[in-house]
């Protein structure tokens, strides 16, 4: 089969590898129909995060069971299934809390020895707490809105929730990329009456809008910091969701929490802890969680109101490629040319 695999900085390539198999009587062989790119993705591309020559890369993915183990009980071939990007055994006290991430027998779809998401099919380990089985006849047109849940939309919710976004709050969302966007949306959906969007570039900022948000500030730094307490009346925002991972957004996060506030930060960190002041957060009794999405935990709830029609994030793919097109969209993605890239097989 084709998978995507990464060879070093800048140097993504489809290429041919050992169709999967069933190794473990909790496994299920999945063939993927529709995958992503991530923004995380782009460290490993940009060279920022280390990966092995030829490591599998991807980890969000739709896609038909073609293959289960003799222990699944809850999945047969040819259910269309929605994987999160961490598998986890779904028994575990980590998992029975809803922090899947955290399961001992658990892992990240394109780690060493693993099947990545962006290849035509995936062997899923302990599939039965893993894999979401969707609806018979289910919608196709609905199949990117579902994607973005194995991803971006379950990781704005859980800055949306981490920051305390509720019912007539006033959020600010740092970050103008998929996940910030996707965080916008799940403040709107919790209720919140005003949304800022920090972000400068019109197209996102577009999607930002047609989400929910009430207000753009493009500014960075010391200038996005007095841009947002100029517009919340000099007290900042109540719930600030920080979607980039970089010392500067955490910075300004904390810097625009409304004192008693919250930051709910899900940005990848990449680059160092220094923009933590403690001593801010302690003077001015401000919150700070987060972390990696539990996205398991949270698609039902999410997918429910896909089906119904009450939420879209789908706007966020702005690309569509097929397989073999795969390096192109890393190279679009990189550039700003596209916000997130959907593969369809």
């Amino acid at each position: 089969m084709r998978a995507t695999v990464i060879h070093g900085p800048k140097d993504i390539r489809v290429e041919e590898v050992p169709d999967p198999r069933i190794e473990r009587p909790g496994d299920a062989v999945v063939r993927v129909t529709h995958a992503c790119v991530c923004g995380s993705d782009l460290w490993a591309y940009r060279g920022v995060a280390a990966r092995q020559p030829g490591q599998r890369i991807g980890h969000e993915f739709v896609g038909v069971v073609e293959e289960v183990g003799a222990g699944v009980g809850g999945l047969r071939p040819g259910d269309r299934v929605l994987a999160p990007f961490v598998w986890s055994d779904g028994s575990c006290d980590f998992c029975r809390e809803g922090l899947h991430t955290s399961c001992p027998q658990g892992g990240f779809w394109g780690e060493v020895g693993s099947d990545g998401g962006q290849g035509e099919a995936v062997r899923v380990p302990f599939a039965d707490g893993t894999l979401v089985r969707l609806p018979d006849g289910l919608d196709q047109a609905l199949l990117p809105a579902v994607l973005a849940l194995s991803d971006v939309m379950s990781t704005g919710h859980h800055a949306a929730l981490a920051a305390g976004a509720r019912p007539g709050a006033t959020v600010a969302v740092v970050g103008d990329g998929a996940v910030g966007l996707c965080g916008v949306l799940a403040a709107h959906r919790l209720g919140a009456e005003r949304i800022v969007i920090l972000g400068r570039h019109a197209d996102r900022t577009a999607i930002a809008r047609r989400f929910g948000a009430t207000e753009v500030v493009a500014e960075r730094g010391e200038d996005a910091v007095a841009a947002v307490r100029e517009l919340t009346g000099g007290q900042g925002a109540a719930a600030v969701l920080e979607a980039v991972g970089t010392e500067e957004s955490m910075r300004t996060a904390i810097s625009i929490a409304r004192d008693g506030g919250a930051v709910g930060f899900v940005g990848v960190p990449h680059g160092g802890s220094a923009g933590v002041d403690i001593g801010q957060m302690f003077n001015r009794n401000i919150a700070l969680r987060g972390g990696v999405a539990p996205a398991r935990a949270y698609i039902p709830e999410l997918l429910a109101d896909v089906l119904a029609g009450r939420l879209d994030p789908s706007p966020v793919f702005d690309l569509t490629v097929g397989p073999d097109e795969v390096p192109a969209a890393y190279a679009a993605m990189d550039e700003r040319r596209a916000l997130k890239a959907l593969i369809a097989f």
